[in-house]
């Protein structure tokens, strides 16, 4: 905990006990940068005059890893490749989100069936809780590859903090093909009824909430030819039907310090029906891939967007998934 901000009853007793030292006590002891405080308590000088009120707000709390922001007077560490968190000095309070890998999209397919949606991967999230300083191993998951002609996509990979796990995201499958299961589940291929959406199986882990839903599945309908969606840490991915194929929505946080939002599904792709072609469906939050080859956000965890059939001829390939994140803010 740091020192108080202000006041004139400030001890030499509570500048040891942030920072520690032996009696008597020698206010040479607390220059920055020896052995007790820290480089980072930039207010405290480092030879010469010390003053009471230099030492106002300081603390023996210090922390590397990730690439490092500051925002509203927070320190903010973003993990968007694997590394290691470490803090040093105290405990703190910290806010963590994390996110897993997005699931590829399914790729398109002759007989005029759009491939399904990727999963989102999953998410976790908790505003507030205490660790220890220490090391904390971060591996971030990366986005699963998009189907080629007439295959199912494939499944994000999970990402890693402090104990907790964000599953991969499930990935979207071929024509009459189930999809796969993840964080959240991947979307159906089109053109069958029986093909089913992945199941979402984000639980909660490490003490962190969990987010995560079902991929669409396909039914017959108006329009039974589209691939359907994958799902969303906010929402369940749309079914192939009626040529609603949308990506199950994602979650906005502000942890990075701006609102963000993360692990929208892949968008379904477009089938051709009858005389003429159906559109594909949208990615959700703006994070998921759109219908077609388009590729999940990276480092949001997007679900890759599922490959279309157009113009009776022409396939495309699925998306791929956006690859994971780990943010921490020190509170």
């Amino acid at each position: 905990m740091a020192i108080q901000s202000s006041g004139d009853d400030l001890q030499f007793s509570e500048i040891q006990t942030e920072f520690g030292g032996s009696n008597p006590i020698a206010i040479s002891e607390y220059y920055r940068g020896g052995s007790n405080v820290p480089s980072g308590a930039s207010d405290v000088p480092a030879s010469g005059q010390i003053l009471m009120s230099d030492f106002y707000g300081t603390s023996n709390f210090t922390s590397s890893g990730g690439t490092v922001s500051s925002s509203g007077g927070y320190t903010i560490h973003t993990f968007t490749s694997s590394g290691t968190f470490t803090m040093a000095g105290s405990s703190a309070n910290l806010e963590i989100l994390v996110v897993g890998g997005g699931g590829g999209g399914g790729g398109g397919a002759g007989g005029y069936d759009g491939g399904g949606g990727g999963g989102a991967g999953g998410l976790l999230y908790i505003a507030s809780v205490s660790k220890d300083a220490g090391n904390y191993s971060i591996s971030i998951g990366g986005g699963g590859g998009g189907g080629g002609f007439n295959t199912n996509g494939s499944a994000g990979s999970n990402t890693t903090a402090f104990g907790a796990t964000a599953n991969g995201g499930g990935y979207g499958s071929k024509a009459n093909t189930s999809a796969g299961a993840g964080g959240s589940g991947g979307g159906a291929g089109g053109g069958g009824a029986s093909a089913g959406g992945g199941s979402g199986n984000q639980g909660n882990s490490g003490g962190l909430t969990g987010y995560g839903n079902n991929g669409g599945a396909n039914a017959s309908g108006t329009h039974p030819m589209n691939g359907s969606g994958g799902g969303g840490a906010g929402g369940s991915g749309s079914g192939g039907a009626g040529g609603s194929s949308n990506g199950g929505a994602g979650k906005a946080y502000s942890t990075s310090g701006s609102s963000l939002s993360y692990a929208g599904g892949g968008g379904g792709g477009s089938g051709n029906y009858g005389a003429g072609n159906t559109p594909g469906g949208s990615g959700g939050s703006g994070v998921g891939g759109n219908g077609g080859q388009n590729n999940g956000t990276a480092n949001r965890g997007g679900g890759g967007g599922g490959g279309n059939h157009a113009n009776n001829s022409t396939q495309t390939p699925g998306g791929s998934g956006g690859s994971g994140i780990v943010i921490i803010k020190i509170l």
